[in-house]
Formats: structure tokens, sequence, C-alpha cells
């Protein structure tokens, strides 16, 4: 590792719930850099753990600041900097911004967004989380006249900062909200501040603590809206996507042995009636079916096929879930994500058979056990747990985003109407005489008819509330 850029130092500016601390984490995880925290809050130094930094207690900074200061940037160990917010000691600006050594990266929120998060921290005591298991929920009161006050001291500390830059004729480095979950952006943040260090992956010890969309987490969000009215910039009713983002998984695709089609399957969809259907459409068999292709092939295959079309299969996403559960967390045999159970029954109290599905698996165990999987789901798709989102149970609208980083599907299918959109498909590339879909195996060792009710559909919107809202889906039964 080297420093290879002009800076001597960093500011993060930053306010509360913006996602400072996960920012602060991922700097960190670089070798040549050291954030120490918020270096100049006024009722601590760093954290409230009041350590001191660079051998500058709070004392000594309480009675000069810069002295602190002096010592983050002569600090030539690593680049040091820190974070400050509007509120912090106003003693040191002045001097932070003259200082055209001193790296600026700014972060931002939709301030609304903050602002609840803010609020639910107050009621939960809770400023960090680690892991989903200690989360504790809460909802905010909006109260119009301090959410101003927020607003008004938010913003005319950007204009500050903005026209203190312009007049230096200085420039900063922007991180939204929303980029804090992109490795390539931390690593770029890295190449701007001059060290020459890449992460292969983010530190993943923080995480969200409130994904619910904001109309769920306040309490009087009728009155919030109303006192917004005015206002239509802080797109209130989008749901937030922590999920990770996912590449274009080419090798997944399938190609037709002989017709033009492309399948771009879904995972824990119907990929099997799929793959049967285009044999019997061609008269071969599934090994026949061209799949493992690289981006390279995929090219010559669009070009070898003039007219080609494309299509993905939606499924619901209680079908998918329970798919997924029953294929890869149920049991223990092949197809079992066998560490990840484990993980799951340890660390998140998932009610699952030691061994697997037995005589003593009852209806009543798997209700259990797949409600389990549905909390469980909720908290995984939001960056709230340790382990991974599996393509298996990722949102469907996150995979076909991934997939139109390379090919965008012609046509996006429901399971429910599959025989006629593939009998379509088959028209469009000239094939008239397309074989029937055959119906999708039943789920084992129960089928999903036999545990669903209202407690599932609500759990699997709360999990899928993306995959809702983007496809429009409503209950499943």
């Amino acid at each position: 590792m080297t420093m290879t850029g002009k800076f001597r130092s960093f500011v993060v500016f930053a306010e509360m719930r913006t996602g400072s601390n996960f920012l602060e984490a991922n700097l960190n995880a670089f070798d040549g850099i050291n954030c120490h925290g918020e270096a100049f809050n006024p009722h601590f130094i760093g954290s409230p753990k009041n350590e001191p930094i660079l051998g500058v207690d709070l004392k000594t900074r309480d009675a000069d600041p810069k002295v602190l200061l002096s010592a983050i940037r002569n600090n030539t160990a690593r680049l040091s900097g820190f974070r400050y917010f509007h509120d912090h000691d106003p003693r040191v600006f002045d001097a932070i911004m003259a200082d055209e050594s001193c790296a600026k990266v700014i972060l931002t929120r939709n301030p609304i967004e903050s602002y609840v998060s803010w609020k639910i921290a107050q009621e939960t005591g809770q400023w960090k989380l680690t892991d989903v298991k200690s989360h504790k929920a809460a909802q905010a009161q909006f109260d119009p006249k301090e959410f101003a006050n927020h607003l008004e001291a938010l913003q005319a500390f950007q204009i500050k900062l903005m026209n203190r830059m312009q007049i230096s004729g200085q420039t900063a480095f922007y991180v939204a909200y929303e980029d804090l979950q992109n490795v390539e952006v931390m690593n770029g943040l890295a190449k701007y501040l001059g060290v020459d260090e890449e992460l292969d992956a983010l530190d993943k010890s923080l995480k969200k603590q409130n994904p619910s969309p904001i109309s769920a987490k306040v309490r009087n969000y009728e009155e919030m809206l109303k006192a917004l009215s005015q206002l239509d910039r802080f797109d209130l009713t989008r749901t937030p996507n922590f999920e990770p983002r996912r590449g274009p998984v080419v090798p997944s695709y399938v190609a037709a042995a002989e017709s033009a089609l492309l399948y771009l399957p879904l995972r824990s969809g119907p990929q099997a009636q799929v793959l049967r259907w285009m044999a019997e459409l061609d008269g071969v068999t599934r090994s026949d079916l061209q799949t493992k292709m690289t981006q390279k092939d995929l090219r010559q295959w669009k070009r070898q096929h003039p007219g080609h079309r494309s299509f993905t299969v939606l499924r619901h996403p209680v079908q998918r879930a329970h798919d997924a559960f029953c294929r890869h967390i149920l049991p223990v045999d092949k197809g079992s994500y066998v560490h990840l159970r484990k993980t799951m029954m340890r660390r998140y109290k998932m009610p699952l058979p030691e061994g697997g599905p037995d005589g003593h698996y009852d209806l009543a165990a798997h209700h259990k056990a797949f409600t389990a999987f549905l909390v469980f789901l909720k908290g995984n798709l939001s960056g709230q747990t340790s382990i991974r989102v599996d393509a298996s149970w990722c949102t469907q609208t996150q995979a076909v985003m991934g997939f139109g980083e390379l090919c965008l599907p012609d046509r996006i299918i429901r399971e429910a109407d599959l025989g006629k959109e593939l009998n379509d498909l088959a028209d469009v590339v000239g094939r008239a005489d397309a074989p029937a879909v055959q119906p999708a195996p039943i789920d084992q060792p129960y089928a999903l008819e036999q545990v669903y009710d209202e407690e599932i559909e609500s759990l699997t919107i709360d999990a899928y509330q993306r995959d809702y809202v983007m496809f429009g889906f409503s209950r499943w039964k």
C-alpha cells in the first residue's frame, strides 16, 4: 500500500443517521486510512467512549481544538481524518475549509429519511446494529416544526459548505447514502484520497436498522404527508433497497437447440417446466440445450439467430420463497445449504429439524419453520444479517435488473400465464407447433397449499415488498 495523493488528512461532512458509521467502518478497512470518528463532537471525542485521539484527550481538545486538528493532519503513519456534522465545534470549520491538503468527502441522505431514523433511534436507544437478532423496533412521531428546523439547519450548512468550496476552488468527493453498499465506490474514494489500495468486499459488521418503507416507520404518516405536501423532493413512497446488486449471470442462460429463443432463469422459479418445454419444442432432450455460455458465446448466439427473443419467468413471491425453503433450507441432502442451515438454526433460532424432515415433522412444524424463514428473509434482504442474499431467494426485481447489464429480456412472463405466453413466443420465432407446458412439481414434504394462510402472505409481503410493488403481485390465493 502506498499513498500517492496530495492530501494530508480528510474530513467526512455528514449528519446523524446518514450512514456515516458504515462509511467510517469501510474507510478503516483500508490499511492506509484511519477515520477517528466524530473528533469534534461537543459532547465527546471520537466516540462516546471518549478515548484520546492520537494522544489528544477531551480536555485538551476542548481547550484548543486546533491541537487535535494538527495531530490528525501531521499523522504520517496513515492518512487520518474524521467525521464532521453541522453542529460540531465551529472553531475548526474555517481551518478545515482553508486547508486544501484536507480532502473533503460529503455524505448525503434524503433528509426525511435521516430525520425518521433519528427519531426511531431516540425511541429505542439503538444507534448501531450489527445483527437483526438484536434489532429494536419502534415508530417515529413526526413533528412538523421540529423537522422544519432540522431541514433548515441541514440546508443552511450545505449551502455554506458549497459556497466555501466554490470560493476556495476546491472539489469534494460526494457519496450518497445509497452508494455505501457499493465496494467500487469505496475503492474510488480511497483512490481519491490517494491511497493505492482496494477492498474485495465491504465491512458488513454494521446493518441497516430500519429497512421498511417510511410509511411503516411513522405513526402519524398522514399528518407528515400533509406537512410535506408543498415539497416533492423526498420520494416517500419508494421501497428502500439494501439488497446487493446482482450481475447478469450469463452462464445460467439457456438457448434453445434450434429455435431462436433464449431463457433467462430466475432461481426458485419454474425452470424445470420451461427447460422441458424448450427441449420438446425442437424435438431434443434437455442435454441438447445450450447452457453455460460466456458473454462471447452469447454475442455469437445472438448474431447467429436474427430475430431472436429472450424471456424470463416470474413466480409469485410466496411460492418462490417456499420453493427455496423446501429445496435449500429444510432438507440436509443434495441441494441443501448445509452450512447456512446450521447458522440459521444456531444464530437465528430457526426451528428446523436437526437431521431434516422425518416422521415427527408435521404440518404445524412446517408452518412454524417456514414462517421463521420468512421473518429471516426480511432481515436478510434488507442487509441486516451476516448471511449472504442467495440467488435462490433474492428479489426478482434485483435479478431482472442484473440481467439488464448485458441482456434485457424481451418478455417478462408470469408463471400463471406460462402456457399462453410460451405459445406466443414460439409463434413469433416461427414455431406454430409448440408443446404444452407441464405442471410444476409439488414442493416436498408439504405443498404450499397445505400451510398457506394470512400470516404467511403478510410475512412474504414484508420480505418482498419490492417485488409486490414492482410487479403488482396480489395475494397468492
